[in-house]
């Protein structure tokens, strides 16, 4: 048995590792959680790693899984093994390609980390449904339960794809298994190139397409052949289960494990026997172990690790001849189906047998939903009964179709000395990446077994993060949350207020808080639930203001390396100087590529947390603390008054439960009045997140009441206010209020920040251009009395626009319909989206593509698009991220569609009154002529629409209109499309570049009018960084771990082509005017439009932060990075050139600007000097090519005869 090297590693890695030593081509595409294994492949290539060909493998990212699948399609045709890594609704795009794969039998192999596929609603989190989607292409499916399995399976499909020359997918539970860390032994690449067929190989090339042996694939067939010809690889099916069994002996052999088709564990004697694959055996096989020792049940475990080709045989064999019943787990759901897919095979695989045990079947872990021992220990007491359920479903509440079978007790089956911790940590405070690096000191440094989980709510950077760990001296075959822990630290005060933290703690448990408070401050100000909790499981807690250690080191924000050394001084894993040596070594290592700075920074930080660690003693008096009202009670709902009673009933029902993170209490018939995937809009403005220790403080003195501060608010927490005196009278406070300047010098003026939705990110600080700030950043605990403020200015009655809201500072008294989303503090993208629905909110159809926008556009229970007093606001949705322009073209299409149809309604109206002797006065037939004339304006649509309905309703009112009722009723009906819609297509560069461009192409080709915004981040910003075609030469992100070698794609250009869109491109904090005449221009505009926007993002990495986003708007088009243009066709019929270049020629340090970004400067750590200036020229040029080409376009028409420019009457 060979000596294994042992690693920590991820289950994504570690399928990484394997796949690519047997791998020559992979072609690529990001999906979560998948795309790690594809960014580890291309960093290896980059790296100069070799596979067991002694080649680096050949990484080619392409637009969309279908065009990676037909990359695999093709290199494996011609003679190359061909890999690719996938999940979800990527794994359904490569489908069609998959028929043909394994109808052609090429041993191409998918890494798939199985993950829900959307359907009512999106969910990035991990079931079988996309598996279970392929499993009739002809691939075979091979399992995996563990990250050690990950490995060992992949090693396994590989070889035997080769072996059978056959296609294999290879799943494993996404984020579960895929994101789960732990030590793992692999194999040598000297022995995994010992255990290839080479034999095999060559037969595979010498089949493969080749001039110098001509053959053809994919040929037609018509009905005289096609059935019988399908039928000849009956053979090779047959005996593919024979091949994967071979080599999972040759692993066994190596490895000392015992890889079967089907692995039975558990008691010999067995009764009763559980059928499942995934991790979810991990925890049925710990189950048995703590059930079988108490001898309370003869019980056992079949894993399915060969799901296609399923063979009966085999399984039968598995189970003992004692059992009796079977229960057969499913980790996805057909709806209309008598059986899942799982049980359906096992049920065939009795059919017909005597003595065959009882079948029933039961769905589990639907997008990764938890299930624990407990729910194990359920079914097998369901199992027991006489007649147990034939279906069922585990870990939630179904008080509907009672199905659920109930927890009903509480077992702990962790083995004895196994170190349980939970870290709630805030998204960009390190919390992760700091317990990443802890379980790998761990890990790599004792002889602790390790794992490590990590869950996230769908906020962007600010929202909740937990991080699972346990450490022990066994195996830890834990595939579930931590429920029972012996620590747990806490990042963010402001958490105890939130979550009941201590609930998951086990008695004499310790409890790090970070927090600003001293010892004495928590008598004052620490929730009575907490302390009577502290108290009465004699927990012992600890307390460190990481906030202050990190703020004086020049860390900020970034309060992690100061925790995770606290963590390790209290845990005591490691001797205290051991286990600083190795902190030491791993910060160096992993801030390396931000240069020596933060090196410096973080390991000030390190010392800092080991030195002012502070013990609490618990007062006694604790224990009897009273429980007496909202501001003692953890998460306790801050009831405020709801909109409609729609509203009250999601946020009382649903949305404060799923806020206290207690959403898995949540019952079945909770979500039945939104079974469609329909939720209420404007919950965000409920949820008051405190996640800032400091916001903007106004000063009115300095302020010269330009709103700007208000435009670029990524957020919507900042706006301006006008106040009666009246109304300034009777507020809660002493307002400070500026005199309000022309037109609207009758008010009073203040800008008011909502300083419990501020995420601090002071955008709106270095925006300011007062000669003196306007705008501080202070802390909150020196304005406690603004949230009052808030909520008293926010109840005001809202005034008219006292300026036109085509202007800046005008759009501003306009009511943002996009707020307090949980994208990133500073984020580039929402201001522009805030801005869109101050201009057209009250008329919107929004269609957006999957990606940043539609997670904090969407994210249950969070809904930042929201409604006005008249209960109008922006209808959105979301299909998939590759079909969001035609999906909004379709929305479009509904709108013309009806109004067509209004108008035609309207002209027989008009007749059928004509025949009644009801002559429309001339004011009447004005209103109807200019609804007719003006329907697809969207200035006045309100306006023109609200008379509309009033005439109708109004001539119905008259007798003589019986005879015509139905007529009036009919068109009555439609009169919620009598306002002309906004239809806005919103995605990212991934959408509109890459995947979605053939779809948004073509919607932009047929003229009609729909207006698409691009939200450029030059990123896959959503899946975590990965290059698309608007990354820019030089850029360092995933998927381009050297850099990107290409030229950004000049999609603005490359639609100018047709001649008949609007096109522009903007930068906000470059010129807001023109962003704001880009968008009024692309509305206004009766066809296709398109408006690009920069957006600065996290993954860009700028120094300082996205505070300074707004700035680096600036600075780009200053430095002729970014470029300002409008291109409007209407402009053509006045005899004038479309195209407008509204940046001026670059004047700014190109280079300086690169550097700037960590994305561009991190290539100092990767090449030498001259290498570095050759790619910051190389950019630069690229970017001058693109403004020559501009300079050019705008001075196209100078010399074109002027009846040339008018389009022919």
């Amino acid at each position: 048995m060979e000596k294994r090297q042992q690693v920590t590693v991820d289950g994504n890695q570690a399928a990484a590792l394997a796949a690519y030593a047997f791998t020559e081509v992979a072609g690529i595409y990001p999906i979560t959680p998948s795309s790690p294994m594809a960014d580890w492949v291309d960093k290896w290539s980059k790296q100069g790693k070799e596979n067991i060909f002694r080649q680096t493998v050949n990484v080619i990212e392409m637009q969309s899984e279908g065009g990676a699948a037909a990359v695999l399609h093709g290199a494996a045709s011609s003679g190359v093994l061909a890999t690719t890594f996938t999940a979800s609704q990527g794994l359904l795009l490569m489908i069609p390609d998959m028929f043909k794969i394994a109808g052609e039998m090429l041993p191409v192999v998918l890494h798939v980390a199985a993950r829900t596929i959307a359907t009512h609603a999106l969910s990035i989190f991990g079931d079988h449904s996309d598996v279970m989607a392929a499993r009739t292409t002809g691939f075979a499916l091979l399992a995996s339960s563990s990250v050690q399995e990950a490995y060992d399976m992949a090693v396994v499909t590989h070889l035997s794809a080769i072996k059978h020359s056959m296609p294999f997918i290879h799943f494993f539970d996404g984020f579960r298994t895929s994101h789960e860390i732990q030590r793992i032994s692999i194999l040598s690449d000297e022995t995994l190139k010992s255990l290839v067929d080479k034999d095999a190989i060559n037969k595979f090339r010498e089949r493969a397409l080749t001039p110098n042996k001509p053959v053809l694939y994919g040929s037609n067939q018509n009905g005289d052949i096609f059935f019988q010809a399908r039928e000849a690889c009956n053979m090779t099916y047959q005996t593919l289960a024979d091949t994967v069994e071979a080599k999972m002996q040759r692993i066994n052999a190596l490895t000392g494990n015992n890889y079967q088709l089907f692995n039975y564990y558990g008691d010999s004697q067995a009764e009763l026997v559980i059928v499942a694959m995934g991790s979810i055996c991990e925890t049925i096989k710990e189950t048995i172990n703590y059930l079988n020792k108490q001898g309370r049940q003869k019980l056992g475990l079949v894993q399915v690790h060969l799901y296609r080709p399923f063979v009966h045989a085999k399984l039968r064999a598995a189970i003992p001849t004692s059992c009796r019943k079977l229960a057969v787990l499913d980790r996805t759901k057909e709806p209309g189906a008598n059986n899942e897919p799982l049980k359906l095979d096992v049920i065939a695989a009795f059919n017909g047998m005597p003595d065959a045990p009882l079948i029933i079947g039961g769905r589990y872990g639907l997008a990764s939903k938890d299930t624990t021992p407990d729910d194990i220990l359920a079914l097998f007491n369901e199992m027991a009964k006489p007649e147990p359920k034939p279906e069922f479903t585990l870990a939630i509440n179904d008080d509907v179709t009672h199905l659920s079978l109930p927890r009903t007790e509480h077992i702990d089956t962790t083995l004895p000395n196994t170190i349980s911790c939970r870290f709630w940590g805030m998204g960009s405070d390190g919390t992760v990446g700091a317990n990443k690096n802890t379980i790998k000191i761990i890990g790599d440094n004792t002889d602790l077994n390790v794992q490590a989980y990590f869950s996230y709510d769908s906020k962007k950077s600010g929202g909740l993060t937990i991080s699972d760990l346990r450490f022990g001296k066994e195996p830890i075959h834990q595939p579930y949350l931590v429920n029972s822990a012996d620590f747990v630290s806490c990042s963010q005060q402001s958490y105890v207020f939130k979550y009941d933290m201590l609930d998951d703690l086990k008695e004499g448990g310790s409890f790090l808080l970070n927090s600003i408070w001293t010892a004495d401050d928590l008598e004052r100000f620490l929730p009575a639930a907490y302390k009577q909790k502290l108290a009465l499981k004699k927990i012992k807690l600890y307390l460190i203001d990481a906030y202050k250690i990190a703020k004086e080191i020049g860390l900020d924000k970034r309060t992690n390396t100061v925790l995770q050394a606290a963590f390790f001084k209290i845990a005591q894993v490691l001797p205290a100087e051991l286990a600083q040596a190795y902190l030491n070594k791993y910060v160096a290592k992993t801030y390396a590529l931000k240069g020596e700075e933060i090196v410096s920074m973080n390991l000030a930080a390190i010392a800092a947390g080991f030195a002012n660690l502070e013990p609490i003693a618990i007062p006694e008096a604790w224990e009897n603390c009273k429980l007496d009202g909202t501001s003692n009670n953890v998460g306790t709902p801050n009831w405020q008054t709801y909109s409609d009673q729609e509203e009250a009933d999601f946020m009382q029902n649903i949305a404060e439960i799923m806020n206290r993170q207690k959403g898995d209490k949540l019952p079945v018939s909770a979500f039945m009045p939104y079974m469609r995937g329909n939720f209420p809009q404007g919950t965000t403005k409920h949820e008051k997140r405190e996640i800032a220790l400091q916001a903007p403080r106004w000063i009115a003195e300095n302020c010269i009441q330009c709103n700007q501060c208000a435009f670029v608010c990524p957020h919507s927490v900042i706006r301006p206010f006008l106040i009666t005196d009246e109304e300034l009278a009777k507020a809660p406070y002493d307002l400070e209020t500026a005199q309000g300047t022309r037109p609207y010098n009758d008010y009073k003026f203040r800008i008011q920040v909502s300083t419990l939705d501020c995420t601090s990110c002071a955008a709106c600080v270095e925006t300011c251009p007062a000669p003196k700030k306007a705008l501080v950043m202070d802390d909150l605990t020196r304005m406690p009395e603004e949230p009052t403020k808030w909520n008293y200015l926010s109840s005001l009655p809202p005034k008219a626009n006292p300026m036109k809201p085509t202007v800046v500072k005008g759009s501003q008294f306009n009511k943002p319909y996009f707020e307090f989303s949980g994208a990133c503090a500073g984020c580039g993208e929402t201001p522009y989206i805030k801005v869109l629905t101050q201009l057209f909110g009250d008329k919107m159809l929004i269609s957006n593509a999957t990606g940043c926008s539609s997670i904090y556009g969407a994210a249950v229970p969070s809904q930042p698009y929201c409604k006005d007093s008249c209960g109008r606001g922006p209808a959105w949705t979301n299909s998939l991220f590759e079909d969001n322009a035609e999906n909004g073209f379709g929305m479009y299409l509904a709108g013309k569609q009806i109004q067509l149809r209004i108008t035609k309604l309207l002209d027989e109206l008009k007749q059928a009154l004509t025949n009644l002797n009801m002559e429309l006065t001339e004011a009447e037939q004005a209103i109807i002529d200019e609804w007719q004339a003006k329907m697809t304006v969207t200035d006045g649509t309100l306006e023109r629409a609200a008379k509309l309905t009033d005439l109708l309703q109004n001539l119905l009112a008259n007798s003589q209109a019986t005879a015509i009722q139905g007529l009036f009723n009919e068109i009555l009906n439609y009169k919620d499309y009598f306002t002309k819609r906004s239809t806005w297509i919103i995605g990212g560069d991934g959408w509109a570049y890459d995947i979605g461009y053939g779809g948004l192409d073509h919607v932009l080709s047929t003229g009609e009018n729909v207006n698409v915004l691009v939200l450029d981040t030059e990123v896959y910003s959503n899946t975590g960084g990965q290059a698309s075609k608007a990354t820019p030469t030089g850029a360092i992100a995933q998927f381009a771990a050297g850099g990107k070698a290409m030229a950004k794609k000049d999609l603005g250009m490359m639609v100018m082509n047709y001649g008949y869109v609007y096109v522009a491109q903007i930068a906000m904090g470059a010129n807001q005017s023109q962003t704001l005449k880009a968008l009024v221009e692309a509305e206004q505009y009766d066809g296709p439009s398109l408006v690009i926007a920069y957006s600065p993002c996290i993954e860009h990495q700028i120094k300082g932060g996205l505070r300074y986003s707004q700035q680096i708007e600036k600075e780009a088009v200053e430095a002729g990075y970014w470029h300002l243009y409008r291109y409007d066709p209407m402009r053509l019929n006045k005899g004038k050139n479309p195209f407008q270049l509204d940046s001026k020629q670059p004047k700014g340090d190109f280079a300086s600007f690169m550097m700037n970004e960590g994305r561009f400067s991190a290539l100092t750590k990767k090449y030498s000097e001259d290498e570095v200036q050759r790619i910051i020229a190389q950019a630069k040029f690229h970017a001058e090519q693109r403004y020559l080409s501009y300079l050019r376009k705008s001075k196209e028409y100078e010399t074109v005869p002027a009846d040339f420019l008018h389009p022919a009457n």
